[in-house]
């Protein structure tokens, strides 16, 4: 009888021990899976790119005068401004879309300086007094503005008004367009990772780490540059292309 019993407590015993290295097994085979699992990665980076459209554009005229009489050269400036303005009401722009800024003046404080010429320190007359002055006035089509600017350029050299003139754009800022642009090029991230998968026979599986590279943005394209730094710049003054490159680890299962 007790016999009987110390065998069955030997085979419960042997039985029960059998059960623990199965599951132990089993546990240490998952671990090792799962650290197997995490090495598993696959790190992608995706492109996105924007088209910004300018909301505003304006042109600026300057000019500038020099000479020794302060009250001549301020006067001459004054006069241009008057003539300037009066020009621009009568091709369509009203007062009060006329910007004038203030004049600078700039008074070097001296008539003459000195330079060197084929060894001799020689003087060399300068004007005293500088003056600079601009108007500015707001495109009323942005996409025109290049050829208006062209069109007064012109008509203010054939009037002797010559006046150095500008165009300047006004853009959305980055932070209104980065979540759509970030968003994209996650999304273009995942399309690369999932078709690494694809070949790999592998699932794509949750983000391990992601970093955003920096925006860039593309200004004005420039024909006379090397056709491969332009080729993908905007065309068009009043277009700006965005561009951000994300970089993603992705886990494989």
């Amino acid at each position: 009888m007790m016999e009987n019993k110390s065998l069955t407590k030997s085979i419960i015993l042997g039985v029960s021990l059998l059960v623990g290295l199965i599951s132990l097994g089993g546990f240490i085979f998952k671990g090792l899976k799962t650290f197997s699992d995490k090495d598993r990665i696959v790190t992608v980076k995706g492109l996105a790119e924007m088209n910004i459209t300018a909301t505003s554009a304006s042109i600026t005229l300057s000019y500038s005068f020099s000479g020794d009489n302060l009250q001549d050269i301020i006067k001459q400036s004054e006069d241009k401004k008057s003539a300037i303005t009066k020009y621009l009401t009568e091709i369509g722009y009203k007062k009060d879309e006329i910007q004038t800024g203030n004049i600078d003046i700039n008074d070097q404080q001296k008539y003459f300086e000195t330079e060197w010429q084929n060894g001799h320190e020689v003087k060399k007359k300068i004007d005293r007094y500088s003056t600079s002055q601009g108007l500015t006035i707001r495109s009323k089509d942005i996409k025109t503005t290049e050829d208006k600017s062209a069109q007064i350029k012109l008509e203010l050299v054939s009037k002797n008004l010559t006046s150095t003139i500008t165009t300047n754009y006004s853009f959305p800022e980055l932070n209104s367009i980065k979540p759509k642009l970030i968003a994209e090029s996650t999304k273009n991230a995942r399309i690369a990772g999932e078709q690494f998968a694809n070949d790999s026979q592998s699932t794509l599986g949750k983000i391990k780490t992601a970093s955003q590279g920096q925006i860039t943005i593309d200004g004005i394209y420039h024909p006379d540059a090397d056709a491969g730094a332009d080729s993908e710049r905007p065309k068009e003054p009043y277009i700006q292309k965005a561009r951000v490159v994300s970089t993603i680890v992705f886990f494989l299962e």
